[in-house]
């Protein structure tokens, strides 16, 4: 690990401040399964869909018909999704942000893998871009598994069991840890 923190030097691992809760994981839920332009157009459109370019709250996701969803390109599954997310967030099981800011990791993946079409990786990704949190290691990760196999020469990707027993000499830095082996991955491209 060391050679590959020298090789890439300082993290620059970016969170966004701003977003709400609710705002990470409807644009989450948009960029499942889809390349980054891909998914980002839709974004574009699901806002555009409701007069604006910023996120659409809870309330207009919730009231919107499926066919405005639909033809802003999310899939059916998407779009029940997209609403149980906006109607869980205006029952209050969604936290505000500081109401996220004070729950623990293990209790915002109970709380919010509750929404459908959302999971324990979608939630990990929220609590270290969103929530900026410090060991966080997403043991079902594909870039961190196959970032750890190259890093540390194996020709097998660690199973997530094996991953958490090794990455716990990373505590409590395991979200830079999981920054660097996706980087990993970006020098092998290079290569």
């Amino acid at each position: 690990m060391a050679r590959l923190i020298r090789e890439v030097g300082p993290c620059r691992l970016t969170i966004a401040p701003r977003q709400t809760p609710y705002q990470a994981l409807l644009e989450s839920v948009v960029y499942q399964q889809l390349t980054g332009k891909a998914a980002a157009t839709i974004y574009a459109r699901v806002c555009a869909s409701f007069g604006s370019r910023r996120c659409p709250g809870p309330e207009k996701i919730a009231d919107a018909p499926e066919e405005l969803l639909r033809a802003a390109g999310l899939s059916r599954s998407k779009v029940a999704a997209v609403k149980d997310l906006a109607q869980k967030s205006l029952a209050g099981e969604i936290p505000t942000r500081r109401a996220a800011e004070k729950l623990s990791d293990s209790e915002l993946v109970e709380r919010l893998t509750s929404v459908r079409g959302i999971g324990t990786w979608t939630v990990e990704m929220f609590l270290i871009f969103t929530l900026g949190r410090p060991d966080v290691l997403p043991l079902d990760d594909y870039g961190v598994r196959k970032g750890f196999a190259r890093t540390f020469g194996r020709e097998v990707l660690p199973k997530p069991k094996e991953l958490l027993a090794l990455g716990e000499k990373w505590r409590p830095y395991r979200t830079a840890a999981s920054w660097y082996l996706w980087r990993a991955l970006e020098l092998e491209a290079k290569s």
